[in-house]
């Protein structure tokens, strides 16, 4: 054989071998991009039911997060301790717990807050009679903090009844049950109530602020985090009770949480809609050299003078670490990597998924700020890829295009129903909109109502009275009646109609990488038929002649 035929025969190689190279460059990745790695999280009850939706909707997208809801104090604790790569809370560091005198500090580990879930703290309770659970309450302010401080400690309280316009509960003891550990939705109570009725709160718990640690007296029930208390609420032993749990909890077992009374003189409930509106309010720190940087101060959420807003509405933060090597040893690409892709998806498409669940998707300001959060991630470790991580990908249902300041649900919440307001009512169950039926039209009113006063029926489908058009408004399923009066159970939830048009676009959770990744079996088979068979026959025909000849 000459040198010239040897040379043809390596030559008719390279098509054999180019399918395997090419498979290998898309298996490899973007140059310098790691996979992600799985991260371990801890902190928020409070804010438990979004993240495992974050959770569980990133795993589809090869992105693997473990969350412990151990309760805000515990998070902190552990991310200081780095037993964990995030927490969440919903307060920062506080150099020293005021209550139990616990160091509160981050043990010098450098880190970042990412707003990443609004909501509102409710006040699911068990009140029965004849067999019946009442389905309205309403209280105001001064009659939850006179109620968690033991001062009103039966249900037929004339407190109580005013606040009901006249209707009287039947006399049953009120058992508060509060959460045990170092709890987010116990500070954002005790805010409330240390802001709103200072005196009282410093009489009953000997401190002047808040603490996460709520000052157990009396009869009240302890129990852990939020579905703990969630579910002694509703235990067949626990008539009389009453909690504090962030609305989804109560709305994931279909049972009621109290109206509260706000500045505007009506009772109303936590819907994503409400709590939009109220924390337009929030002064947020904006200055990015402050260790509290996008921290919330809720002063001005409490008093909010629009009638639609809920007083004890909050944000919650994702701590994510921004130390560089030799601090954060085991803090690799691909941790950081999958903190940012989870963060990123949380703060934009996740949103769309947790209003259905009782939360309230993030305004455009904050999303926007937390960018620059998540890019502290890449300056610690270069690596870490951003490409795909702009608000032209974040699908976030609070954007709007044209208008990117504004809060979309904040712009088409509804007014609440004239039965709410103090003098009025209270409203049958089923009548206020929960927030997770009808969405509302751009002008504020439930598509069918003519009023923005339509009925929605309890979560599940459960039938209410209403005044137009969707009587229904369960979590996946309302009713669509179509008649003044009572709404039957059963049918689909009405999507609305919007008038604004909302930014929709796909989201890869992790990166290019993850695109590749996905595509590169079906690459890596498509061009072996493409060069393999070819050659091969190539390589049978030249045999075949050989042997003739």
């Amino acid at each position: 054989m000459t040198a010239w035929h040897r040379h043809l025969r390596r030559l008719r190689l390279v098509p054999l071998l180019l399918p395997v190279l090419l498979g290998a460059v898309l298996w490899a990745g973007p140059a310098g991009a790691d996979p992600p790695s799985q991260i371990d999280g801890s902190g928020s009850s409070w804010a438990e039911n979004a993240v495992n939706q974050w959770v569980s909707d990133v795993h589809a997208q090869g992105v693997e997060v473990v969350y412990s809801p151990d309760g805000d104090s515990q998070g902190r604790q552990d991310f200081a301790n780095k037993v964990s790569d995030f927490s969440v809370t919903s307060d920062g560091y506080q150099g020293r717990d005021p209550v139990t005198g616990v160091s509160d500090t981050s043990q010098g580990r450098p880190y970042a807050y990412l707003p990443i879930a609004a909501g509102g703290t409710s006040f699911p309770y068990q009140i029965r009679f004849d067999g019946q659970q009442v389905e309205n309450l309403r209280l105001s302010g001064l009659t939850l903090v006179k109620i968690f401080t033991n001062q009103i400690t039966n249900w037929d309280d004339p407190a109580i009844t005013k606040d009901n316009n006249g209707l009287a509960l039947p006399s049953l003891p009120i058992t508060p049950v509060v959460q045990s550990e170092g709890s987010g939705a116990t500070n954002q109570l005790t805010s409330y109530f240390a802001t709103e009725f200072p005196s009282i709160w410093k009489a009953f718990s000997g401190i002047s602020g808040p603490t996460e640690y709520f000052p157990r007296q009396g009869d009240q029930i302890a129990q852990n985090g939020s579905n703990g208390a969630m579910n002694y609420v509703a235990s067949s032993e626990a008539n009389g009770s009453i909690s504090y749990v962030e609305y989804s909890f109560a709305l994931s077992v279909n049972y009621p949480v109290a109206k509260v009374l706000n500045s505007a003189g009506y009772y109303t409930l936590p819907t994503q809609y409400n709590v939009a509106v109220s924390l337009e309010a929030a002064q947020i720190n904006m200055d990015a050299s402050s260790p509290d940087y996008l921290l919330q101060n809720l002063t001005d959420v409490y008093v909010d003078p629009d009638p639609r807003t809920y007083p004890l509405s909050s944000y919650v933060y994702m701590i994510e670490p921004t130390g560089s090597a030799p601090a954060e040893q085991n803090m690799t690409t691909g941790k950081r990597q999958a903190l940012a892709d989870f963060g990123y998806y949380s703060i934009c498409q996740g949103q769309k998924e947790i209003g259905p669940i009782g939360y309230s998707p993030l305004p455009v300001n904050l999303v926007e700020a937390g960018f620059g959060q998540l890019q502290k991630l890449q300056a610690a470790d270069p690596a870490v890829d951003l490409t795909s991580q702009n608000i032209l990908n974040c699908n976030n249902p609070t954007f709007v295009l044209g208008q990117p300041n504004a809060n979309y649900l904040a712009t088409i919440a509804p007014l609440p129903p004239s039965c709410d307001q103090v003098g009025a009512g209270p409203c049958a169950a089923g009548v206020t909109p929960n927030g997770i039926g009808a969405t509302p039209t751009s002008s504020g009113s439930y598509p069918g109502s003519g009023s923005g006063t339509a009925g929605a029926g309890a979560q599940s489908g459960v039938a209410g009275s209403g005044t137009g058009g969707t009587a229904g408004g369960g979590a996946a399923a309302g009713a669509n009646a179509g008649s003044t009066g009572t709404g039957a159970s059963g049918g689909a939830a009405s999507a609305g109609s919007t008038d604004a048009k909302i930014v929709s676009t796909t989201l890869p959770a992790a990166g290019v990488s993850n695109f590749f990744w996905t595509l590169s079996p079906l690459v890596i088979t498509l061009l072996l038929f493409a060069f393999g068979i070819p050659v091969f026959l190539g390589i049978r025909r030249n045999r075949r002649q050989g042997g003739e000849a």
